[in-house]
């Protein structure tokens, strides 16, 4: 096994990056029992502040704080912004929990609301799945026809079989599905390019964005995937690694704001919106 090796520039860049401080979010709330199901919020003051559920990355390992930063600069350009954590890989989760609570945000968390479900690294990963869950088997735990209003993936994790092949965080494909024995078993549940290989799409609104010089996920993981995913926007960010993306105020960063902008835009007035706006016209 080769160990990692990446440049001086992507070095600088995670170091740089995961190493700011985490921000302390004005709210804090829970949708279940366990510790890991909570979630931090930084609201709008304006009420029709478009949503953004940030699923967090660190190969389905690590906690949320990394990317209170990023959350807290969203919330400075004008989103609703909600960042919940979930059971991870190596403690109370992996397969089935982390996927059990990722469903349960998504089903539970948006209220209602139309909003962009945004994910960096495997938490694009989860992104992606939660787009795919209408093409699980009607008896799937995870199948659902409520599904997110759109999704913005993030330097994705797309292939779970890729991730496993080429070792991406010493095993954290395997670690995430519960070993060698249950990988291939469960892989078709969960795995967002094995769910399309037949649809062709998922029918949710789907923007794969990354950066050109990423040298955490090989870029074939977003290549392999953008040629399933018929209907798929990809924006490819020149001179960006893997970690600006999410570093406030870098141009990967307002790259990703901008996105979301043009993303939110397309869920149109509000139902009291529209009626407002009939109102006036009478």
């Amino acid at each position: 096994m080769t160990s990692r090796v990446i440049s001086a520039f992507a070095a600088e860049e995670e170091k740089r990056v995961l190493s700011l401080k985490p921000v302390l979010a004005p709210v804090h709330g829970r949708y279940g029992d366990h510790p890991h199901q909570s979630y931090d919020a930084w609201p709008a003051d304006d009420p029709d502040a478009p949503v953004v559920i940030l699923l967090h990355g660190g190969y389905w390992r690590y906690d949320r704080m990394h990317l209170t930063p990023f959350a807290a600069y969203l919330s400075q350009q004008g989103f609703d912004v909600l960042l919940p954590g979930f059971r991870r890989s190596g403690g109370a989760g992996g397969y089935p929990e982390t996927f059990d609570d990722v469903a349960r945000i998504v089903d539970t968390l948006p209220q209602g609301r139309p909003y962009v479900l945004a994910g960096h690294c495997s938490g694009g990963h989860l992104a992606l799945w939660c787009a795919a869950r209408g093409l699980l088997p009607p008896g799937s735990r995870w199948h659902t026809r409520t599904l997110p209003t759109s999704v913005l993936a993030l330097a994705p994790i797309t292939d779970l079989t890729a991730t496993r092949r080429d070792d991406l965080s010493n095993g954290a494909a395997l670690q995430l599905l519960g070993g060698e024995a249950a990988f291939d078993e469960r892989l078709p549940e969960v795995d967002p390019l094995t769910l399309l290989r037949e649809a062709g799409t998922t029918g949710v609104p789907t923007v794969l964005l990354h950066g050109a010089v990423d040298e955490e996920v090989p870029l074939t993981q977003f290549s392999d995937y953008a040629a399933v995913h018929h209907g798929l926007r990809t924006v490819v960010l020149p001179g960006i690694g893997h970690y600006t993306l999410i570093e406030p105020g870098a141009p990967g960063a307002r790259a990703v704001a901008e996105t979301l902008r043009e993303m939110s835009a397309a869920f149109g007035p509000r139902p009291s919106d529209r009626a407002g706006e009939e109102a006036a016209h009478r």
